[in-house]
C-alpha cells in the first residue's frame, strides 16, 4: 500500500517505530476523506509485517506486495488485526449512527490471549469520533491500561468532540489537506478514464481531499464549472442559464450533482473575492457567507433543490462585471 502525501506524517511515524519509542496509540487527525483511515491501515499494516519478520528494507509505509502476512490483512483474517467502524444495518444497508459498545467489547476476546503471529497486535478504530459514549469509556479502560504489544490508531475528522481522558493518552498526528499535485495523481490513478478537464475539476472541488472528490466522480463537474463561468461572467441577463440550472439540478435524480453545485457556487464566490480589493472585496465576502451558508444547510433543511439553485446562481450573477454605459 503506498501513501500519496502526508510524508511528514509518515517520517514522524517511522521515526518512532524504528527508534523504538513506539507511543500505544495515535489520534490521527484532520479533516475527511484526506486519507487518515488509509494511513492507519498501512501503518498497521507494516507494523505487522516488521514484527513477523523479518524487518522490511523498504521506505515510508510500503510492504512487499507478497509478504505472507499481507495475505492475511488483505482477507480480514489476520488474527492480531481488529478495525472498528459502524457497521451497516441489516434491513436497510444502511451504516449505524454509531460504533456500539459491544463492538468495543469485542476487543476484550483478543486481549485475553498474547498475540498469535508476533509480538504485535493493532487496533483501528475509524472513526473514533463515532463511539456512542458508553463505547469510549469501555475503550478509555484499554488506553489506560494497554495490552502487552497493542498499538492502537484512533482515526478522528473531529477531534475536540472527544473525551478529554482519550486525547491525553495519545499521540497526536495532524493531516492537512492534499496539495493539487497529490490529489491529482491520486484521482488520476482511480479515476484513469476521466478526462484531464474533470480531474482538474474534481481536484478543485475536493478541496485537498480525495475522498470528498470521489464522492463527486461522474458527474461532470467541469461542466457545472463552465456554467458558473458563464454566469459569473454574463450576470445571465435573461434568466435563461439561471432558469435551466435550476431545472436541470432540481430532480431527485440530480441529487449528487446538486449537492457538488451546494459545494462549488460558494467556493467560486470565495476565489472572487480573494481577488477583489476594498469595496468591492467586502461586497463579494458578505455574499460567500450568505452563499456558504444555504450551501451547508440546503440539504439538511430540505430547501427545494430548485430554488435553491436559482438562488445561488443569482449571486454568482451577481458578481458579473457592470456593463459600461
Amino acid at each position: 500500500m503506498t501513501i500519496v502525501g502526508h510524508d511528514e506524517q509518515i517520517a514522524a511515524f517511522r521515526d518512532a517505530a524504528d527508534s523504538d519509542r513506539l507511543h500505544h496509540a495515535w489520534l490521527l487527525t484532520g479533516s475527511e476523506g484526506i486519507g487518515k483511515g488509509m494511513f492507519a491501515l498501512a501503518a498497521a499494516t507494516r507494523l505487522l509485517c516488521d514484527a513477523a519478520g523479518p524487518k522490511i528494507d523498504l521506505p515510508g509505509l510500503q510492504t512487499p506486495a507478497l509478504h505472507p502476512v499481507l495475505s492475511y490483512i488483505n482477507a480480514g483474517s489476520h488474527p492480531d488485526l481488529r478495525i472498528l467502524s459502524r457497521l451497516a444495518r441489516e434491513k436497510t444497508d444502511d451504516l449505524a449512527r454509531s460504533i456500539s459498545i459491544d463492538q468495543v467489547r469485542t476487543l476484550q476476546s483478543m486481549f485475553a490471549t498474547t498475540p498469535s503471529l508476533s509480538r504485535r497486535r493493532v487496533v483501528i478504530i475509524d472513526a473514533i469520533d463515532d463511539l456512542e459514549r458508553p463505547a469510549a469509556n469501555a475503550l478509555l479502560k484499554n488506553l489506560e491500561e494497554p495490552p502487552v504489544g497493542t498499538i492502537f490508531f484512533l482515526v478522528s475528522h473531529a477531534p475536540g468532540r472527544l473525551l478529554p481522558t482519550i486525547r491525553s493518552r495519545c499521540r497526536l498526528l495532524r493531516f492537512g489537506p492534499l496539495g493539487s499535485t497529490d490529489m491529482t495523481r491520486i484521482l488520476q490513478a482511480e479515476l484513469p478514464e476521466e478526462p484531464s478537464d474533470e480531474i482538474a475539476a474534481l481536484v478543485k472541488v475536493g478541496e485537498g481531499s480525495p475522498g470528498r472528490a470521489l464522492r463527486f466522480a461522474g458527474l461532470d463537474i467541469a461542466g457545472l464549472d463552465g456554467t458558473i463561468e458563464k454566469l459569473v461572467a454574463t450576470g445571465d441577463p435573461t434568466n435563461a442559464l439561471r432558469a435551466a440550472l435550476s431545472k436541470q439540478l432540481g430532480t431527485k435524480a440530480s441529487q449528487p450533482r446538486y449537492e457538488a453545485f451546494l459545494a462549488r457556487a460558494p467556493a467560486r464566490i470565495a476565489d472572487e473575492a480573494r481577488r477583489r480589493t476594498g469595496a468591492p472585496m467586502a461586497d463579494a465576502i458578505a455574499l460567500w457567507e450568505e452563499a456558504r451558508r444555504i450551501g451547508e444547510s440546503a440539504v439538511h433543511l430540505s430547501l427545494d433543490p430548485g430554488a435553491t439553485v436559482f438562488e445561488l446562481s443569482t449571486m454568482l450573477a451577481r458578481l458579473a462585471p457592470i456593463p459600461a454605459r
